[in-house]
């Protein structure tokens, strides 16, 4: 296969909440206020954050996703699940069966998840211009390098999603795949796979 580029975007520690959820940490009704628009999808990162609260310590201040989802879940890095004492495997997001819970503290009120917490598996987001390009469908495998200045390195068991956007190339890492790789939070990279 040629080489393609895509922008590497690094996915911090977050929140998706369902509807039921967020009326319960911040009221009925209660509404999340855009603080950026996120790159494809057209999901936002809001200006409310919420406490994620493990067996062994509290983030204080986690940033919540938007729009609802159908279920809540918690997205971190290996660090963070091991920082706050919960054992997250690594899964695509919504894929949640199976996986700890952990409790959720808002202004409003306190739930405790029965599941959803995750290590969200690396992934490349590709619209439909890319697809009929690229010949790549959801649920493909690829190997993604990340060219760095101080350690570049390959990405393996990277898997495609494919988006209703036209034009879409987009990988999201964690932050410990990005300090593996040298690169600064936040910061997109172009690499080729």
């Amino acid at each position: 296969m040629d080489k393609k580029e895509v922008f590497v975007d690094v996915s911090a520690r977050h929140v998706h909440l369902s509807r039921e959820d967020q009326d319960v940490l911040f009221g009925k009704g209660y509404e999340l206020e855009v603080y950026k628009e996120l790159a494809g999808g057209g999901g936002f990162a809001s200006v409310e954050q919420i406490a994620v609260e493990g067996p062994r310590s509290t983030f204080p201040k986690v940033r919540i996703l938007g729009p609802c989802r159908r279920q809540s879940q918690v997205e971190l890095s290996k660090t963070d699940a091991r920082a706050l004492g919960v054992d997250a495997p690594v899964r695509l997001s919504g894929d949640l069966e199976g996986t700890p819970g952990i409790k959720l503290v808002g202004p409003a009120g306190e739930l405790e998840l029965e599941k959803g917490v995750i290590v969200a598996k690396r992934h490349v987001h590709i619209g439909k211009k890319q697809v009929e390009e690229w010949g790549l469908k959801t649920g493909d495998i690829v190997a993604v390098r990340v060219d760095t200045p101080d350690r570049s390195l390959i990405f393996g068991d990277t898997e495609i999603r494919v988006q209703d956007e036209e034009d879409l190339a987009l990988m999201h890492i964690d932050t410990d795949e990005a300090n593996a790789a040298g690169m600064k939070p936040m910061k997109g990279h172009i690499v080729e796979f």
